[in-house]
């Protein structure tokens, strides 16, 4: 998503289209961004294939005629963790290969009793989520820091800020409960999300926000990791729905969601912004590759989502509490992961070779535009 929120005239442009990712004799098994979203991993039956999130590029592939279920990468390094996965495994389910592409060998190995559901790097940390367990590792000589016992986690829903303060977020032992765990400051707090059982968790790149979502699908609840306070309730829409995906922008001033109703919500984070980042300048700073000026970053934390005109009695009804989305855009009513350069659809089973891709741009009105 490129942003320019300058003024809340806005209008929607879309570049979409269908990729052929894979020969007839491969498939998709998963696809995943790295630390920046700056571009994403397709895993295959036959390897993984590397692309530049926007513009889209196919950037990189490694072949092994083998499958690979989950890839996590490094940022851009040649550093990868891959766990094996499809109907020929390159590796077993229960293993993380650490892969070094630039010397074409595994430089490190961890096994487990139970498959693994999904891995998460920072450079100095790698973890490992199994159904019921996390641990985390130092990446440097594979040492055990950390095991965390959760829920069952069939989705291996797990959080690790990618740079500043080292905090994980994850499912607690309790149903609809997180753990956040702040390694720097030494701190754990546990606590309350939802009712339900969690569907979906993210975290913003310098650790100091949480979004979860529970399997219902209606609200987002997004908190601050330090002392797990509830900063904002996000109404994605009153039907159930399963949410596929869960994202902050870079600056955590914005959140996406998508879900199995084919549509992608954009919520304003300002109201968490305000309340984490009080002293001015405290913020996460611009991303070096936006164009934007302090001034339209700044309009950006300002933007507010609509809530509703009930919302005096939200001490009765708490839905009238909730906040709705600032921006929808729809998509194809399949798997989605979102990003905030990109957008990805995990094709159809009828279709296991193809993604698609879109990207969505929030511009400024001009005059002649708006009179017409």
């Amino acid at each position: 998503f490129c942003k320019d929120t300058a003024t809340t005239e806005i209008y929607t442009r879309s570049i979409v289209g269908s990729v052929r990712c894979v020969q007839e004799t491969d498939a998709i098994l998963d696809i995943s961004f790295n630390q920046d979203q700056g571009c994403f991993v397709i895993s295959t039956e036959k390897g993984f294939r590397i692309y530049n999130s926007y513009p889209f590029k196919d950037t990189f592939q490694r072949d092994f005629d083998a499958g690979i279920g989950i890839v996590s990468m490094l940022y851009r390094s040649n550093i990868l963790a891959l766990v094996g996965g499809g109907t020929h495994p390159k590796y077993p389910q229960n293993k993380v290969i650490l892969w070094d592409d630039h010397q074409m060998k595994c430089i490190g190995e961890l096994s487990f009793k139970t498959n693994v559901k999904a891995v998460r790097l920072r450079k100095e940390r790698i973890v490992v989520v199994l159904e019921q367990r996390v641990y985390i590792y130092q990446i440097s000589d594979l040492k055990l820091l950390d095991a965390i016992d959760t829920c069952p986690n069939p989705q291996g829903l797990c959080g690790l800020s990618p740079k500043d303060a080292t905090v994980l977020v994850c499912p607690d032992k309790n149903k609809g409960f997180i753990r956040i765990i702040n390694y720097d400051k030494n701190t754990n707090i546990e606590k309350k999300a939802h009712e339900s059982p969690l569907s979906a968790l993210a975290i913003s790149q310098d650790g100091k926000l949480c979004a979860t979502a529970s399997d219902k699908g209606t609200l987002i609840r997004v908190f601050a990791t330090e002392e797990g306070k509830l900063l904002q309730e996000l109404r994605r829409g009153a039907d159930k729905a399963d949410i596929n995906c869960v994202s902050f922008d870079k600056t955590g001033a914005w959140l996406a969601c998508t879900s199995d109703k084919g549509t992608v919500h954009v919520f304003s984070l300002a109201q968490a912004h305000q309340m984490v980042y009080k002293e001015a300048g405290k913020g996460p700073g611009i991303p070096e590759t936006s164009e934007s000026s302090p001034k339209e970053h700044k309009a950006e934390a300002a933007a507010k989502n609509p809530t509703s005109v009930f919302k005096f009695m939200k001490g009765v009804f708490s839905y009238f509490n909730s906040e709705w989305s600032f921006a929808q855009f729809r998509i194809p009513d399949s798997r989605t992961v979102v990003g905030f350069l990109s957008l990805i659809h995990i094709s159809e089973p009828t279709r296991p070779l193809y993604i698609s891709y879109a990207v969505f741009c929030l511009k400024k009105k001009t005059k002649n535009e708006i009179n017409d």
